[in-house]
C-alpha cells in the first residue's frame, strides 16, 4: 500500500464537472493512496442519492464538442440543456464510460472519504436523508488538516 494522499476538492456539480473527481480518486484510491473528495457549494449534487438530475449545458460551455456548430442564442433555448445531457450520456455509453454513479460506488469501494462541506449544506438547508449514507460532514477546517499533508491536492 502507498503512503500517498489525494485532497479533491468539488465545487461543480454538473455531469461535464461530476467526472473528474471521481475518475482521479477512483485511480488512486486503486493505485493504493488514501484520498478524501471535499464537496461544496454545487458540489455537494454529486452526493444525492439520486444523480438522475445531473445535467449539462452547451450554453456558456465552447469546448463542448456539437454535432454542428450552434450559436449562442440557440444554446440557451428551452429544451437544450436536456438535449445535450441526453446526446452526452448516449456517447459516453456507447464508448463504454462508466456513469457518475457507477465512478461514485468505485469511489465507496476504494475507500475514499466523501466529505459534504457542512457550512455549504446548512447555507443551502439541504437535507442530510437526501445524500448517500457514506456522506461525512465537516468544515474546511477539517478538511484542510487532512489536505495539508497531502502529495496532491486538486481544485475541481
Amino acid at each position: 500500500m502507498s503512503n500517498k494522499k489525494m485532497a479533491i476538492i468539488a465545487t461543480k456539480g454538473t455531469l461535464d464537472w461530476g467526472y473528474p473527481p471521481f475518475i482521479l480518486a477512483s485511480t488512486a484510491a486503486a493505485l493504493g493512496w488514501e484520498v478524501q473528495i471535499f464537496f461544496t457549494f454545487y458540489g455537494l449534487q454529486l452526493l444525492r442519492k439520486d444523480l438522475s438530475d445531473i445535467k449539462i449545458s452547451p450554453l456558456a460551455n465552447p469546448a463542448m464538442p456539437m454535432p454542428v456548430d450552434m450559436p449562442v442564442l440557440v444554446q440557451a433555448l428551452p429544451g437544450m440543456e436536456a438535449m445535450a445531457t441526453m446526446m452526452m450520456k448516449k456517447k459516453m455509453a456507447d464508448k463504454g464510460v462508466a456513469s457518475l454513479k457507477e465512478l461514485r460506488d468505485t469511489c465507496i469501494e476504494c475507500d475514499v472519504k466523501m466529505i459534504a462541506c457542512q457550512m455549504t449544506v446548512d447555507l443551502f438547508e439541504f437535507d442530510k436523508k437526501d445524500f448517500i449514507d457514506e456522506t461525512e460532514y465537516a468544515g474546511a477546517a477539517a478538511f484542510l488538516g487532512f489536505a495539508g499533508d497531502t502529495n496532491v491536492c486538486l481544485y475541481i
